[in-house]
């Protein structure tokens, strides 16, 4: 791949919300998570589990919790075949100092590095994705057995987009309100 190839996958990587009933290989799944495995982290803490939901019932009673409540949102989560919960684990000894030190959440940055480094693999592997935040926390670390302690911080809702799903534009700040070179 060149780095062309490689912005084309970031120019296509996009929040997939009508999915098709297609289930997920396995294989692709393993790569996506192999993806998130090796992305980095503060003093390679690692401070990540991705739990895999595929059982259709227990999928469409977490979806529920991303889409249920007083502002109903993610109502397209349940068409998704799989879901990919993110929990957030420990740090490591120095990456917990380093954090406490610089006042900088490692462990969140940490986190959405590997989950982005799952959904460009997914992009890669033809799937598409969406990274949910808002759901009731408390109902899936429940219902998915997540020790207390431990965040559910993200839902990755991972399929096939359904066909002809539009790749939209990206609307994205000028490079100039984004960029400053050797001062503010």
């Amino acid at each position: 791949m060149n780095a062309i190839q490689f912005l084309e996958i970031l120019n296509r990587r996009q929040s997939v919300r009508a999915y098709s009933d297609r289930p997920v290989e396995s294989e692709k799944l393993e790569r996506c998570l192999e993806a998130a495995r090796i992305a980095p982290s503060a003093c390679n803490s690692q401070p990540w589990k991705f739990i895999v939901v595929d059982d259709p019932e227990l999928k469409n009673e977490i979806a529920g919790y991303a889409s249920a409540g007083l502002i109903p949102m993610n109502r397209f989560v349940v068409q998704s075949p799989v879901l990919v919960v993110a929990v957030r684990e420990s740090a490591n000894f120095t990456s917990k100092v380093g954090a406490m030190l610089k006042d900088k959440p490692y462990t969140l940055m940490d986190i959405g590095m590997a989950v982005l480094q799952f959904c460009l693999q997914a992009t890669a592997e033809g799937l598409g994705t969406c990274i949910i935040g808002w759901f009731d926390e408390k109902k899936v670390k429940k219902t998915l057995h997540i020790p207390a302690g431990k965040r559910a911080e993200l839902i990755i809702a991972v399929g096939y987009a359904v066909e002809n799903y539009p790749l939209r534009n990206k609307v994205r700040k000028e490079m100039a309100e984004i960029r400053s070179c050797n001062r503010y």
